[in-house]
């Protein structure tokens, strides 16, 4: 396993493979580099590199919980570069990933390839920030894996028709520990804090500039069908304010898609020829 320290001394786990053009895979909110394991079996063109966040999955908990936000985790990114000596490197970034991604943009576009967006656009439905406040930051409450994969199974069914019980049970005891107690989470509880506070201390900022940021770099956006993260009205909006984005809609899945989809595959590849 390798690790790195932050500049405000933070060990941050990350994996580092292949040759190649150099793909900077970042997570969801509460998910570690694992979340790219679907990817990973169609990424050997590429030097695939995943990150996972400040405290998430095998990354330290961070001293101060306030540190959970998407302009420092834009930071590590940056400081992740420095400490592979990569001047420049290609983003796949799966919602939360989007926003550090299109922060990037903003910040640091010189050091940027490419960038693809999965399931994250410059507006967040509020459907989606329901949903995602419901359960952040609190343990499952079942007792097994089992039991928890047919709650998730249950719970998407209607956003991911096609998709089998076994690939939710593979989710559950991928980003859950077994405790004594039942399911314990993979990541710091804080992260509720640190998003609630960080909610009450400012207005919404305006996302359309960050991903207009985007301009001129290859950039591709992918949108699960029944995504309640990213609407289909916010999605076609992204299209007409960049005419040569490249966009696709998952089939049969909701939030989010888990980029071994053809049509996910294809549109990863296509955007990234472009920046080889």
């Amino acid at each position: 396993m390798a690790y790195f320290s932050t500049s405000d001394g933070v060990k941050l786990h990350y994996t580092d493979q292949g040759d190649g053009l150099p793909l900077i895979c970042l997570p969801g909110l509460t998910r570690c580099g694992k979340d790219f394991r679907y990817f990973a079996p169609h990424a050997a063109r590429y030097r695939m590199i995943t990150l996972d966040a400040r405290g998430r999955g095998g990354s330290d908990h961070a001293a101060d919980y306030m540190s959970y936000n998407v302009l420092r985790e834009a930071s590590d990114v940056l400081e992740l570069m420095d400490h592979l000596a990569l001047p420049k490197a290609a983003i796949l970034g799966t919602s939360r990933g989007g926003l550090v991604a299109m922060t990037l943009a903003t910040t640091s576009k010189d050091r940027l390839m490419a960038v693809i967006l999965n399931d994250i656009g410059p507006e967040i439905a509020p459907g989606g920030i329901g949903r995602i406040m419901d359960y952040l930051g609190r343990s499952p409450s079942a007792k097994s894996h089992a039991q928890a994969a047919i709650t998730l199974s249950s719970m998407m069914a209607e956003d991911f028709p096609t998709v089998g019980a076994d690939r939710w049970l593979e989710e559950v005891e991928t980003f859950y520990d077994l405790g004594p107690d039942g399911l314990e989470l993979r990541y710091d509880p804080r992260l509720r804090d640190a998003l609630i506070a960080q909610a009450e201390g400012n207005s919404a900022p305006d996302l359309w500039p960050m991903f207009l940021s985007l301009s001129g770099l290859p950039t591709g956006a992918i949108r699960g069908e029944n995504s309640d993260l990213l609407s289909t009205e916010t999605f076609a909006t992204m299209q007409e304010k960049m005419t040569d984005l490249h966009a696709i809609e998952a089939k049969g899945r909701g939030h989010v898609p888990f980029l071994d989809e053809p049509e996910a595959l294809a549109l990863i590849h296509s955007v990234l020829e472009q920046a080889s």
